[in-house]
């Protein structure tokens, strides 16, 4: 069975593409026991150019790794990202044997559902239908590229979707979103414009959909951010972990090239 870390987060990254517009040559599909996703707009990045849960329903195999690739084709940077539990347990060095090599991981983190304790701001946190100010405070807090704004402007309102944005009066300084798939919530797409960072923003808003994955009946909540660099967590894995969250491992990216990038943002 896959683990709860991964089903949450690999089924809201299948609905967010299920949204995608179609001018940005964004589609996905099933190989292997995995799902591949790509994105024509943005052939650098591998967080929009990626594979998630490979090797975790059913052993991986040669031939699936093969198909990914035809998959992805020529012109496009992608990363495997590869759970520590996938199967089997030589996968790893097929990858390097292909000419992966292993970039940035991302620590995952789970809690029991439950709320966080309170989050200290004057910020005003609200669940949000319309999208405008959702995509307005992803784009500018993440440092996306542009096209993103209609995409993620899809999201609020949409079945499994719980968008959540913080306000300054009319100005949206942070943003974050829970999507829950039966009993699992997977909280994402979060980010505080630069400007307004160290207001509380990122804090009030896990608070706020914590509270949000309890009234929509989960049992656990799983999210993820980067590993700590030289032993330091960042300013996000510090957030998660006050909020209740435990780190269960560190999951490595295998990119297919060497510029492949992670991040997400813009270049």
């Amino acid at each position: 069975m896959i683990h709860p870390a991964e089903l949450a987060e690999l089924e809201a990254f299948r609905d967010l593409y299920a949204v995608a517009p179609a001018s940005l040559g964004a589609g996905s599909a099933e190989l292997g026991g995995a799902l591949c996703l790509r994105l024509e707009a943005d052939p650098r990045s591998a967080m929009f150019n990626r594979v998630l849960g490979l090797g975790l329903q059913t052993p991986a195999a040669q031939g699936a790794l093969d198909r990914i690739a035809s998959f992805f084709g020529d012109g496009l940077a992608w990363a495997v990202a590869l759970a520590p539990q996938a199967e089997p347990a030589e996968l790893p060095a097929w990858l390097e044997h292909r000419g992966y090599t292993s970039g940035y991981g991302w620590t995952k983190f789970i809690r029991a559902a439950g709320a966080a304790q309170e989050a200290a701001t004057e910020l005003r946190v609200e669940r949000v239908e319309d999208g405008d100010a959702f995509a307005e405070a992803f784009v500018r807090g993440y440092g996306t590229p542009e096209f993103f704004r209609d995409w993620v402007a899809r999201l609020p309102g949409r079945p499994g979707w719980h968008c959540f944005v913080a306000f300054e009066g009319a100005e949206p300084p942070g943003v974050g979103a829970l999507y829950v798939t039966g009993p699992v919530g997977w909280l994402g797409i979060a980010a505080t414009v630069p400007e307004h960072r160290r207001k509380g923003a990122q804090s009030a808003i896990l608070a706020a959909r914590l509270d949000a994955a309890v009234e929509a009946g989960c049992e656990i909540v799983a999210t993820e951010t980067g590993e700590p660099r030289w032993g330091e967590p960042g300013g996000s894995w510090r957030n998660i972990a006050r909020a209740g969250f435990e780190p269960r491992y560190v999951r490595p990216n295998y990119l297919s090239a060497p510029d492949a990038d992670t991040s997400g943002r813009q270049r």
